[in-house]
């Protein structure tokens, strides 16, 4: 009996140290494994939503009275909605029907906007620009009211009261984001809400940057700049994208010119890069130029390791066409690559002898200096 319960003894301890022994680090494998992955968020921007009278009357349902956007984003939504932060400039208002709808040159779009944006899968919704009164005080207010209502939505550039930065928790990162115009179309601040809109000013600038760089991994700065219809960026965009820089930026969304300009990186007192891209031109528009039918959407990846240092990957940009046919009907926009030579042949443009080719279109792509993307990134095997 004593031998028996001596061996069922030692039998136990056997095996309690074969249980402690038998694979103790397999779940610290994975938690290392997984930990050593760095974090990632993929960011597309786009330029110029720029709804024009003829955008608003082929998108107007004449049986219900309604206007329906949703048609328009159908082509590039597998794209956007994929994205971590779609960001978009939101070139005119939509302060409501009690405004007036309204074309050039001041710009009232329907409400119902903003709803085919947040179903194509935009986050930041940027409305500092040359139009941003073009309603006046209470016209952008009604718009932010309205743009309230959205949840996914961050508003940047315009606001009821408060502080102009906003920041975004996104995978473990963090993204400051601040907005300017360079004007107003001679409209004028109100004197009681002078920070209603964010106007370029290098003091208020360089104060807020200050602010906001300490609390964020990255921080990114859209750009309403610059000289209409012109190809290269001009000298107060350069000073500017080289002064955001000098504040230790990571990123520049810039637009404005209605046209594509040049992406640029340029060096920082911090030793890593600021990459700036001087317009994205038009994203929506009727414009009958052909230059200004086709955009860009800038897509990249930024990156923070588990050490806490960070960078940005994948800089390039998707050439993006705005489609019309010759009655200024069924718009769309179109990824370069998903472009065809049939839909080419049926575009409003044919109509203006523009000189509109496929060759057009790709010679465009290589004044821009950035790697240039003809597939969906989001897409695997490609």
């Amino acid at each position: 009996m004593k031998n028996k319960l001596i061996t069922t003894i030692s039998l136990f301890i056997v095996l309690l140290i074969y249980s402690c022994q038998s694979e103790p680090s397999a779940p610290r494998k994975d938690t290392d494994k997984k930990s050593s992955h760095p974090d990632t968020v993929s960011f597309i921007a786009v330029g110029d939503n720029l709804f024009h009278d003829s955008v608003l009357r082929s998108s107007l349902n004449e049986g219900t009275g309604e206007y329906n956007f949703f048609p328009i984003y159908t082509e590039i939504k597998s794209i956007v909605a994929k994205a971590d932060l779609a960001f978009i400039n939101q070139e005119t208002v939509m302060a409501g029907e009690r405004f007036g709808y309204s074309g050039y040159p001041a710009f009232n779009s329907p409400q119902s906007l903003a709803l085919a944006h947040a179903d194509t899968g935009f986050d930041i919704i940027n409305i500092a620009n040359n139009h941003t009164l073009d309603k006046g005080a209470s016209g952008i207010i009604s718009t932010l009211d309205f743009l309230d209502t959205i949840p996914q939505f961050t508003v940047i550039g315009a606001r009821k009261e408060g502080k102009s930065a906003h920041i975004i928790n996104k995978n473990n990162i963090s993204l400051g984001f601040l907005s300017y115009t360079y004007g107003l179309n001679g409209n004028v601040l109100p004197k009681d809400n002078p920070n209603l809109v964010s106007l370029i000013n290098k003091e208020k600038m360089k104060e807020e940057i200050e602010e906001l760089r300490p609390l964020c991994d990255f921080l990114i700065v859209s750009m309403h700049w610059g000289e209409e219809y012109k190809l290269e960026p001009g000298k107060e965009q350069t000073d500017l994208a080289l002064f955001l820089a000098e504040l230790n930026t990571d990123l520049i969304i810039g637009h404005h010119p209605h046209v594509l300009q040049r992406a640029d990186k340029l060096p920082r007192p911090d030793g890593k890069e600021t990459y700036v891209f001087y317009s994205l031109g038009n994203f929506v528009s009727h414009q009958r130029e052909r230059e200004r039918i086709i955009g860009g959407m800038m897509f990249l990846t930024f990156t923070k390791f588990a050490n806490g240092e960070t960078s940005i990957a994948d800089f390039g940009m998707i050439p993006l066409i705005t489609h019309y046919n010759q009655s200024f009907n069924n718009t769309k926009i179109y990824p370069l690559y998903a472009y065809t030579e049939e839909l080419l042949a049926e575009h409003g443009l044919k109509n203006f002898g523009a000189g509109l080719s496929m060759d057009f279109f790709y010679g465009v792509t290589k004044r821009l200096n950035t790697k240039i993307i003809m597939h969906n990134p989001f897409e695997k095997n490609k």
